[in-house]
Order: C-alpha cells, then structure tokens, then sequence
C-alpha cells in the first residue's frame, strides 16, 4: 500500500480488522434486526459532501429513511428500552476505543532494575558471592602474608557470602519500592484520565425528552443535539442544522471551518469541534468503528481488543487476519502518514489520542529542567569522587603487600586478592550508590502526584502533571469575567421600553401591549430552544437555568412579565425557523428568521446593545408605534440609559426585529444585509452577581504577587464595575481599562503588524480589556509570555470557557477551563480543569504549586546533606583505614532512608495560607537558595566533625575495641557499629531541620498536620534499632548497650540545636556560597524547545544528544549561510525568506525568539525531523 494512501483508503483497510461476530448467519439476523449493517454504515462514514448525499438518497431514500432503518425517529430519538440498547451495542459496537494496556508490575520492576547504578551494584554482589563461597587449600595460604589474617574463625569464613546476599536484598528492596511508586503512579493518572473521561457529557433525544448521558453510552441509532463547543463524540449524520460550521483540522488539517448543512453536507466526524450553529444528527459509527477510531486502530491504541476479537473469529477468518496484520505492519508507513494530520492548530488528534491512550502527556517542565541538570551534575561528582576512592584503595593496597612487605604474587593467593578487589569495588560502588540522588525524580513525582489527588478536594482537576507546580510560580492571571468572577446566574434587573427606563422589572400593565407580545416572540423564538428554565430542585430554591445563561436570564424576564415562552416554541417548533445566525464572537448578536402565515419574513435579533442600535433605524415609542432612529438618537440613549446600566456593572442586550418581504426572496447569505435596518423593540440590564468568595480570593494573589487581569466580551463600563467590585481595580491606582479596538490600535504599527515593544508600554498597567475577540486574548497572552520589560519572565495562567478561547489556553503557562460552563475544546486545550468553576479555586492551585516547589526544596536539603557527609565519610575513611567506616549495606539502608522514606515524608507536607504571602520564586530561580546551601554545609560540617572523631578517637572515649584495619571477613566491631548508628540518628534528626527551608526557627511548626512525616520518622528509628541490635552480620553491626544508645541519641539531638545555631547566623554575610541549581540558562532553553517535539528523551540521553545537537547546528548554519547567498543571488531581501520560514514554523509551533536566523533555522531543522512532523513541511 502507498504510503500516499487516502484516509478513505486507510480507513477500509482497517474495516477487516473486526471480523463480524460469529460469523455469517448472525449477520443476516442482523440485517433483520437493523435495515442495516455496520459495514454499510462503515462504507457510509467514508464519503463526504455530494457523493454521500447521493449513497444516501441511493441506499436509504433520505436521512430519515436511514433513521427509520435504524428504528430511531428524527423528533423522539431511541426508546429508554435497556435491551433495545444493548442490542445495538453488540451489532454496532460501543462508544469506547479501548486503551493500550498499562505496563504490568513486573515489567515495571524490569524498568527499575535497568538501573546503571544497581546494575554495577548486582554484578559486584554476585562476583563477592561466587568468590566467599571459593575456600583456597589453607596451609598454603600462610604464604599470602597478612591478607588471610581473617580465616582463623572458621565460622567467620563462613559467613562470607553474607555480604553480597545482603546487597542483592538491598537492592531488590529498591527496586520494589521504585517499581511500586511508577506502578501507582500509572493507576492514578489512569484513573484521573478515566475520571476527565466519564465527565464528558452528551445530550441526545430518548423518548422525546433531551438528556445528558455520558459519552460512552452514545449507541448508533442515537439523536445527539450537537452545539457550539462540543467536540462530536461518534460519528453522524445531520438531520437538522442550524448555521453549523465544524473544525475538522483534527481529522484533514484543513483549519478552515466547514459548512454543515443537511442538504449540501450532512456528514460529522467524531473527534471534529463544533465552532458555531447547532443542530441534531443521527449517530451512526461509535468507538472503533468511527472515523477516530478507526485512526486509533491504526495507530495501535485498540490492538488488545483485536487480538480478543480474532480469537472469536472462526479460522478461516484468523487466516484473513494475519494477512490483514501483514498488511496492518505495511500500514506502519500509513501510520506515519497519518501523523501529519496533527494540523496547523496544534494537534487536537496527538492530543486526544494521548489522552485516549492514557500516556502522560510529557512536557519539561521548569522544575523537572532544574532538577535533571542538578542530578547531572551531583551524578558526575560521585562518579570521579567513587573513581578516585577505588583507585587510592587498590594502589594502597598493592604498595602495602607487594612493595613494603616484599611478597610476591603466589597464584593460590589469587582468589584473596581478588577478594580485596572486589571489596574495594563495592566501596567505590556504594559512595557512588550513595552520591547519586535517584530520590530526585521519585520526590517529584510523589509530590506532584500527592498535590494532584488532593487539589481533587479542592475542585482543581489536573490534567498535565506538571501544570500544577508551574502554578506555583505564576505571576499573572488573566481570567474571565463571567462564570468565573461572577455567578453566571443571569437576571434581567433593568429595562429601557416604550421610551421608559425601568429601575426595575416593570409590570406587564406598564407596557403596552403591542410592544410586550413583540418582547415575548423575540425572546421565546431568539433563543437556542436548548435554553430552558426549570422548576428549583429543593422546594423554595431558584429556579434551574439550563443551557446559555444570558438567554435564561431573558426567559426569566418573560416569566417576571407574567407570560410563557413555551407557548409560543410549541406554536414555532425548532424545524419550522427558516434561518439562524447563530450567535459567536464576531458577530456578537444572534438572529433567527421565522417565515410569517402571509409568506413574509420577521427578523429577531438580539445582542450587545451598542452593536444592534448600530444597525437599528427604528425604535418602538411611547405606545407601540415605531418612530425613527437616529445616530443623534442612538447616542443619547448610549448616554442615558446604557451607560448608566453598565456602570451598574449590568450586561446591556438589545432586542430587536425586522419585517423582509417575501418577493422577491431576500438573499440569506448576505447577511450584512439581512441584520441592518432593524427596529429596536427594547433594552434589558442584565446582572451577574460577583461571586462572594472572589474579592477574597483576588486580595490573596495580590499579596501574593500576582496580577490578576479580567479580560471579557462585555462593555467596557460593565466590565470595569464589576472589576472595581471584584478588587482586580482600587481606587487611585494607575491601571489602564482598554477595549479590544484601542488595545490593537495601540499594539500595531502603521502596517497592522503586532509589535512586542507596542505591547510591552502596555500590559504592566493593562487590568482590564473589555469587547476583546478571542485573538485579543491570546495576543494579550503571548506579549506578556514573550516580554522582556521585567527581569523574570512573566508565567502567565488563563482561564477560559469558550471554544475560541482554546488557542489562548494552549499558548498559557497555565490553562484552567470551567468543567461546569466549559465547552469540550476549551477542556481539551487547558492544563487543569476547574470543577466548581471558581476563581478561588484557581488559588489553591497557587498554593499547591508552591507547595510542590517548597517540598523538593526541603528533600533537597535533607539529601545533598547525606550525600556530601556520606561521601566524604567513605571517600577519607577508605583512604586513610582501607576500609569504608559505613558498609555497603549500610550504605544502602541509609540511601532508602533519604530517598524513598525522606521523599514521602517530606514531600507530603501540606500547604499552608503562609505560601501565599510571598512574591513567586521566578523561572531563573536556582532551586537551593543561600539559606539551604547554608543549611547544607552547616549540617554537613557538624556531621563529619562528630564521625571523625568517632572514626579516630572513638574507641578510648568509649573505651571499647578498635574497629580500624580488621582483617577481611572479621566480625562486625562496636566501635563501627557506633558510628553507623550516630550517622543514622543525625540524618533522622535533620530530617526535622529539613521541613523549614526559609530559616524559620519553630522546626516542628504543624508537623502533627503531617501525619505521614510522623510515621516515617518513628519507623525509621523502629528499623534502626532491630539494625543495630539484631542485624548481624549483613548488616554488619554488633548489639550496642544502652549507655552507647545514649550518647548515639545525644549527639543526633545535637542536630536540632545546631540547627537553631545555624539559623543565627545571617545569610546576607555568608557572601562566598553559592547558589545552585538554576534553571537551564538560554541556550539550553532553545534545545528544550526542540525537545519539546520529540518525545520526552531520557535525562541520561540528553546528555548525550548534546553531541547530535551541535553537530545539527554546524549543519544549521552552513545551510543558512548557503540560503543566504542563494537569497541574495534571486536579489530577494534575505528578510523575505526569514519571513517566510518564519511562517512555516509558526505552524509547527510558536518559536519563540526569532531573532537571528540561525535560531530560526535551528528550531525548524528539528521540528522537521521530529517524529510528530514525519510529513514536515519542508524547509524552504
């Protein structure tokens, strides 16, 4: 097959991929049951426009033949009939496409066990186990000189293996306990994913009534209502539309919107966005059988399901099969293929199938940047201080016997030697074990893991991991107003009719009568018939508003005014309006045109109040009469009534209507001749209360250091009184209120060309931008991203509902969509989903991300204090006595007590209000401040001082046997045993330095709120005291009395004090330390973005990649230098083809930074050859 091959041909090769259950004659039945078989309907889905009309008038008459072949109706939908349904679920399949498989445990424990580190570890455990169970002949051993000191105590000898059983111990444990961390953190994004997954709601027609049902329930032979902002669920046909247009970019990468209308062309594809109108469709092709199932079929999502269904089929068919799947392996290049339709827009298909196939969506996250490069550069320090320890040992070691004492290598001696050999390899292992901080991944993503489970509770739900520590760091938020500042309850509160402006909802005598039946047709027939106002769940509540809140606030207007809108839709059911002009951000009005008994027109139209009385030239009078409308007119009533309403902080909506004839017939495609020339019929105040908990909630991030920005589609007058209520504007302040017209006026220069300087002069004051356009928001987002005025670059969160809100939420740090109000699009392209769709909970993001950073910092602190005390311990130990003073063993308790034990603990620490009242950290920021690299060296200081003197002096203070220089396999020494037990007791001691990080002195400040820490503290010291006394020989420790338990638990008290004398001294005179950890200086920013494309490369590849990186910029540039010439030779301007690679890239994706070309051309040379542009366009 081609790799040129059509989605249509694509498609059909997949078709065999589900053979028919059980066979031919069931299928008959079938056929029976349904006018129609999944394969028709399969062959159906394929065509498109014209040739798709024509298949359906050919097969099934019309679209309501197909329906009635499907037993469905066009005004009832399906029956509630639960047999009924099931039954379509086995001809037609269900509405899932099921996921890949999750890794299984011990594929994770695999994983885990690749590490370098363990790996070293498990070959020198098992070459120390082979050589203590190899007894060389013993009289000849005497002439090994002292070497054998060791093998008087036969049981001893014995005895030898033990040591590297006990390291394979060791490192199985880890290795559990790692696979164990990845294999919950797997079941928890699963379940968060699943969770996102149920959430998605549909509404489709059973029995008559509409209903929401989850997506999955969705069967073939469905009436799903489609409307703006979904994103279809299964594939349909039209029965009815209503100005609808479709984004299918996710499925052709065509971004331009697509007409929909039941005679041109009916057919919906799931997995496309709903970008304006409505309608209703007939379901015809659910889960695998529907067009994006049928692309996750060939990407390899459902092959699980696959290989179920293939053992059902009979054998012949299995034989069909393995040649589908020989053909299916040829399809890889269709696969490839298919990649490209990831679309201009950035790739709603690769989002959805990650999120289909439940894999992590993997970004770099600031953090995570930070914490790879600090890991690196900790890793290599082990690696050449462990080097260095092995090499002094052997050659101490090799002096000592064959040069000082004369011996000469006998070969019965050899498996001694050897012996010491190996010993000291597993010292240098174990300072290496101890120096690498593999803690550092699991304390991040049990932290990240522990805040996206509890911000939950808090109506937060994260949808990529590392969006909820980016939050930490915001500094701006720019949010909406309504539904997020404000209730989005709407009511109608003011009225402007008849020439009278109501203070309040007049009485229906007040008006005269004329003039209030025209209000009540206008509102009932202009407004979507999915509006609706129910009757109050719990007695005495408020009525339930369904559907578009403004629209049932003018329902609610009718209901104040004594009358019914449902009358009137009864009269003028949705299939008998003639045309709509639905309602969207361009236009921001609706219009519906419903034909009258005589054959005439009438127009109503509703919307923004100072863009209808643009277009009106009439207006209603005193009594009912229309007088003319005058632009004289027009701004006094701007000056008179609708100011004064939006100062209020009300959403002024102008009613409107017109008379067409019907002969000739008006031309509806012109609309801007259609909606003009209208007579205003009246001007409503709607108010949406400010929500009690935002003013509160906006203080917060204020003092927080946040700015918090309001930007709307509202009049700029109601915009800033609700601002003003909200707090986001005091009084005396110096802020700028702009609308979208004077925002792009002022940000474009004299070729309408968007300048970052233009920008940058305005949005440090800019608080609120009022009538803005979707592309308003997300210049606004994108000049405040790319902004260079202030020495931190700005991390920027956005809230948003809307569909056209969708490419300001992508290009946001930080994207939060409303899962109540929220359309499906805005929930696809944001980062967390706000659940009870409330600004204060955007707050509580803050305070987890802060409190993800501050937790990594307080377990960073704690470890790189082991590690250097550990380290320099085994590295000066093993120098001056042979012998490392903490066993390998040892080592490895210690390295899972700072690692996975100290990461729960420390990382589960919950936030408190006290985060919020600091300024962000900042991107540059470097991960340990002075104050821990205070801490560090302080605690480190301390603890070697303690173990040294232990080490060198320790047995005459405690009077007891010395440990130094014992032969190879004595017994465990006191004197060592001692020093193992104090090095332990510090580092539980410090833990509890370690919860303060910003040189607080109460340590113990809300650790019982920790209940985790708690546990892992005391059990910790429980484990430790079985080690000592009855560990033995693995762990080579000899039982301690309680006198030296004592003194052990004296000097790790020590550390709090110490700690507070510590936090005495002032930072600010400590000028010679320094800060490290920062973030990936600029040129590291340019491969990160590249990586960005690629699938998240391993850390340790990374590093060596850097070397493909450079080599890609020597050709980078010998390319740009040769485009340059080329350029010059076709007498272009060379900026011609900058702009034009340009452009190419800002389709890949925003590029930030185009300064030089060799930039340009560096990201889009990468771009193309990533796995996601396999396609790619070329490079010019």
């Amino acid at each position: 097959m081609s790799t040129t091959a059509t989605m249509g041909e694509m498609a059909n090769s997949a078709v065999e991929f589900y053979p028919k259950r059980g066979g031919g004659s069931a299928e008959v039945n079938h056929a029976g049951d349904f006018g129609v078989t999944l394969d028709e309907l399969r062959a159906l889905m394929e065509l498109r426009g014209a040739e798709a009309l024509q298949k359906i008038q050919e097969s099934f008459g019309d679209a309501d033949g197909l329906c009635q072949r499907l037993k469905s109706s066009t005004s009832d939908g399906l029956s509630d009939n639960p047999t009924d349904l099931e039954k379509r679920r086995q001809v037609f399949g269900q509405n899932f496409i099921p996921p890949k498989k999750p890794k299984t445990f011990l594929q994770l424990v695999w994983e885990a066990l690749q590490d370098v580190t363990l790996i070293i570890l498990e070959i020198a455990a098992i070459i120390s186990l082979g050589l203590s169970f190899y007894q060389p002949p013993g009289h000849e051993s005497e002439g090994c000189g002292k070497v054998s000191g060791g093998f008087e105590d036969e049981g001893e000898a014995e005895a030898g293996w033990i040591e590297g059983a006990a390291i394979l111990l060791s490192v199985i444990c880890v290795v559990l306990v790692t696979a164990f961390n990845d294999w919950s953190k797997e079941k928890q994004f699963r379940g968060l994913q699943s969770r996102i997954e149920q959430e998605q709601r549909f509404a489709v027609v059973r029995n008559g009534n509409v209903i929401q049902i989850p997506v999955a329930e969705m069967v073939v032979g469905d009436m799903a209502q489609v409307k703006y902002g979904d994103l279809l669920p299964a594939d349909g046909i039209l029965i009815q539309g209503n100005d609808l247009k479709i984004d299918e970019s996710s499925l052709t990468g065509e971004s331009d919107h697509v007409r929909k209308s039941s005679d041109k062309d009916p057919m919906l594809l799931s997995g496309t966005h709903v970008m304006e109108g409505s309608g209703r469709m007939l379901v015809t092709a659910v889960g695998v059988n529907s067009q994006t199932g049928i692309i996750f079929t060939l990407l390899g999502a459902g092959e699980g399901e696959e290989e179920k269904k293939e053992k059902k089929g009979k054998q012949p068919e299995a034989a069909v099969e393995t040649n589908q799947n020989k053909a299916k392996k040829q399809d890889g290049a269709v696969a490839m293929e298919m990649q490209p339709l990831k679309s201009a827009e950035g790739g709603e298909v690769e989002e959805r199938e990650k999120k289909k196939a439940n894999v992590p969506k993997k970004e770099k996250s600031v953090l995570q940047g930070k914490l790879t490069k600090l890991a690196v550069q900790i890793g290599k320090a082990g690696l050449v201080m462990s080097a260095i320890t092995v090499i002094i040992l052997v050659l101490y070691f090799v002096i000592e016997t064959f040069v000082v004492e004369g011996q000469s290598w006998l070969p019965e001696c050899t498996p001694i030697y050897v012996q010491y050999f190996v010993k000291f390899f597993i010292i240098g292992v174990t300072v290496l074990v101890v120096a690498v901080p593999e803690g550092l991944p699991l304390a991040v993503t049990i932290s990240l893991a522990y805040s996206v489970k509890k911000m939950m509770k808090d109506n937060n739900l994260v949808r990529h991991l590392d969006a909820c520590e980016t939050m930490g760091n915001a500094t701006a938020i720019c949010s909406d107003k309504t539904g997020t500042l404000t209730t989005n309850r709407m009511t109608v509160v003011q009225a402007f009719v008849n020439d009278q402006h109501f203070r309040e909802v007049p009485d229906p005598s007040q008006i005269n009568p004329n003039t209030l039946e025209m209000i009540v047709n206008a509102i009932s027939i202009n407004c979507a018939y999915t509006s609706k106002i129910m009757p109050p769940d719990v007695e005495g509540g408020l009525p339930k508003q369904v559907g578009n809140k403004t629209e049932c606030g003018l329902l609610g207007f009718l209901l104040d005014l004594k009358r019914d809108y449902v009358p009137v839709r009864e009269q003028i059911p949705e299939e008998k309006i003639y045309k709509v002009y639905t309602f969207n951000s361009v236009r921001k009005s609706m219009s519906t045109v419903v034909q009258m008994p005589d054959g005439s027109f009438c127009l109503y139209s509703k919307g923004a109040s100072e863009i209808l009385l643009k277009k009106c030239s009439g207006i209603l009078g005193a009594n009912g009469e229309t007088r003319s409308f005058r632009p004289r007119d027009r701004d006094e009533m701007v000056k008179k009534v609708i100011e004064p309403m939006a100062c209020e902080g009300l959403r002024t909506i102008c009613i409107a209507y017109r008379d067409l004839p019907c002969d000739p017939e008006p031309d509806w495609d012109n609309e801007a001749e259609i909606v003009t020339d209208l007579t205003c019929i009246a001007v409503v105040g709607i108010e949406d209360p400010v929500r009690p908990e935002v003013p509160d909630a906006i203080r917060k991030c204020q003092r927080a250091g946040i700015t918090v920005r309001m930007v709307t589609g509202d009049n700029i007058n109601t915009a800033r009184a609700i601002a003003a209520k909200c707090g986001i504007i005091q009084p005396g302040d110096d802020f700028l209120c702009l609308e979208g017209k004077d925002f792009n006026r002022r940000i474009r220069n004299e070729k309408g060309e968007i300048e970052q300087e233009r920008i940058d002069k305005i949005w440090p004051k800019l608080r609120v931008l009022a009538r803005s356009s979707p592309t308003d928001k997300h210049t606004l987002v994108k000049g405040i991203i790319d902004s260079t005025v202030l020495e931190q670059r700005q991390v920027v969160a956005v809230t948003g509902d809307g569909t056209n809100d969708g490419p300001a939420l992508k290009k946001a740090d930080v994207g939060f969509a409303m899962g109540i109000a929220g359309t499906d699009v805005a929930k696809e392209a944001s980062d967390i989903i706000l659940t009870d769709d409330n600004f204060s909970s955007i707050v509580k993001a803050v305070m987890w991300g802060r409190n993800v950073y501050d937790s990594i910092s307080k377990f960073l602190q704690f470890q790189l204090t082991v590690n250097v005390v550990a380290v320099i311990v085994a590295f000066t130990g093993a120098c001056i006595t042979q012998d490392s003073p903490l066993k390998a063993v040892q080592m490895l308790w210690v390295n899972l007590i700072m690692d996975t034990f100290a990461s729960l603990a420390l990382a589960t620490e919950p936030p408190t209000e006290s985060l919020l009242l600091r300024k962000p950290y900042g991107r540059n920021n470097p991960l340990i401040s002075l104050t821990m690299m205070k801490n560090i060296l302080g605690h480190g200081v301390y603890q070697l001082v303690i173990i040294f003197t232990l080490l060198f002096v320790g047995e005459k203070i405690f009077n007891i046997d010395n440990g130094r220089n014992a032969p190879l396999h004595s017994p465990p020494s006191e004197h060592y045993t001692i020093i193992f037990n104090t090095f332990v007791l510090m580092q539980l001691f410090n833990e509890i330095n370690a919860r303060k990080i910003h040189g607080e002195r109460n340590v113990f400040d809300g650790i019982f709120a920790n209940p985790i820490f708690c546990s892992i503290v005391l059990g910790t010291f429980g484990m430790q005291i079985v080690i000592v006394q009855f560990g033995g020989k693995p762990f080579s420790c000899a039982p301690l009395n309680m006198e030296q338990w004592l003194w052990c638990l004296f000097v790790g008290v020590g550390e709090l004090l110490w700690g507070q004398v510590i936090a005495t001294v002032p930072t600010s005179h400590l000028k010679c330390l320094k800060e490290a950890g920062h973030g990936p200086g600029t040129d590291e920013m340019m491969e990160d973005e590249l990586a960005e494309d690629e699938e998240e490369i391993d850390h340790a590849e990374r590093e060596l990649r850097r070397g493909q990186i450079l080599w890609f910029r020597g050709l980078n540039r010998i390319q740009t230098q040769m485009e340059v010439v080329s350029t010059f030779k076709r007498s272009g301007s060379f900026q011609g083809a900058v702009r034009r690679r340009s452009s190419v890239l800002s389709q890949l994706h925003d590029v930030t930074n185009i300064s030089t070309p060799t930039h340009v051309v560096l990201s889009t040379a990468n771009a193309s050859t990533a796995p996601g542009n396999a396609g790619g366009e070329s490079v010019p």
